[in-house]
């Protein structure tokens, strides 16, 4: 998600929730190769988020080549080409979901991507393609941060997967998958939503079931996207429409907890006499506790000067416990994660009462018809 899965919040949700794959932030394959500083802040990762796939958007053959190089050389275990992305500033440049309109392009980019991915798993190198001296340097310092090396000790053919959508202004998944399907990508993640529905109604899980039954015979595995809010959501899901996985995007914001018992929906689903239930959250001491750790990080990361750009984090943390909505608008003012410890610890030792209730039992209690949320 753009703004939101940068590299502190993928650090936190690895670390507390531990999802089965993590995606960064999808990143434009001009600025890869022309602008190091956004390479550097959108492209850097930490071991503990591994598995993780770079997540990259565009139009151009030929760059998706070079970014594909990129992305081996930075180590990950994963290229996603973003094909589903419904904003203006994406789409109307032909990128995103727009490339549903040319699917001639949308080969020719998965195809330049495998292609990029094999010349570097067979000994191509950065210089040999005469990137710039920079951007090869920034690619270093990236790898010597994270653990030691400036390239990696062994070079791999990752896979190639695409997110995408129904189609463009009405629902054309079945034209549209054959389309992906024939170049044999790794995994297809689609959004139950056309481009023009952006992200209003329902997200159309009958037509992510016929999705499946198309990719069923095929090697690529069918991921299912659109409203999944936590664990009970995904369980659903596939119980519903036999994906082979579920991606949950914006219920993982404010919440790294969400995947935290990702392991017994797996076996509630391998088993014919299992079900999975809505786990218990939370304490209110240890989201206040994983929201300093988050802030600390993001600083440690980017600087105070950019904390404004944590302050969407706190306000999602700050949901379903009695002055949520007062802690939100505190922490739309916060400058540093120093002022976040401070005012979280002022709340707690106010309503020292609250600190140990897991997160939805407040919910229960406002409505018994309402399944309370998982946390991640």
């Amino acid at each position: 998600m753009d703004g939101v899965t940068d590299a502190a919040f993928r650090f936190i949700t690895a670390k507390h929730g531990k999802p089965d794959v993590i995606l960064t932030e999808f990143v434009n394959i001009q600025s890869a190769l022309y602008s190091p500083q956004t390479l550097l802040k959108d492209l850097s990762y930490s071991e503990i988020e591994r598995p993780i796939v770079a997540q990259i958007y565009g139009k151009t053959p030929e760059l998706f080549y070079l970014v594909a190089h990129i992305v081996g050389a930075l180590g990950f275990d994963g290229l996603d080409i973003n094909m589903g992305c419904p904003a203006k500033k994406v789409a109307a440049t032909g990128c995103g979901a727009a490339l549903i309109l040319t699917p001639t392009v949308a080969r020719e980019i998965i195809r330049a991507a495998r292609r990029g991915i094999a010349d570097w798993h067979d000994g191509q190198t950065l210089t040999d393609l005469n990137l710039r001296a920079d951007l090869i340097a920034g690619i270093e310092q990236i790898n010597l941060a994270r653990n030691g090396w400036k390239m990696p000790p062994e070079r791999r053919r990752i896979p190639v997967s695409v997110k995408t959508r129904l189609g463009y202004d009405r629902v054309i998944v079945e034209d549209w998958l054959g389309v992906l399907l024939e170049e044999q990508v790794a995994a297809i993640s689609l959004h139950g939503r056309t481009l023009e529905q952006g992200y209003r109604g329902e997200a159309d899980w009958e037509a992510i079931a016929r999705a499946v039954e198309i990719a069923r015979p095929t090697n690529t595995l069918l991921i299912g996207n659109g409203d999944a809010q936590d664990l009970y959501d995904v369980y659903r899901r596939v119980q519903q429409t036999g994906v082979d996985g579920v991606l949950v995007g914006r219920g993982a914001q404010g919440d790294p907890w969400v995947f935290r018992h990702k392991n017994r929906v797996k076996e509630a689903l391998c088993s014919a006499e299992a079900i999975f239930l809505p786990q218990p959250g939370v304490s209110l001491a240890e989201r206040f506790a994983v929201i300093v750790e988050h802030s600390e990080y993001f600083e440690r990361l980017c600087g105070r000067s950019r904390f404004m750009a944590m302050r969407k984090h706190l306000t999602w943390y700050c949901r379903d416990f009695r002055g949520a909505a007062e802690m939100r608008a505190i922490m739309t003012r916060a400058n540093s994660a120093d002022e976040v410890r401070c005012r979280l610890q002022e709340f707690a030792r106010a309503n020292s009462s609250e600190a140990d209730r897991p997160r939805g039992t407040i919910r229960e209690e406002q409505s018994e018809s309402m399944a309370p949320s998982l946390s991640i």
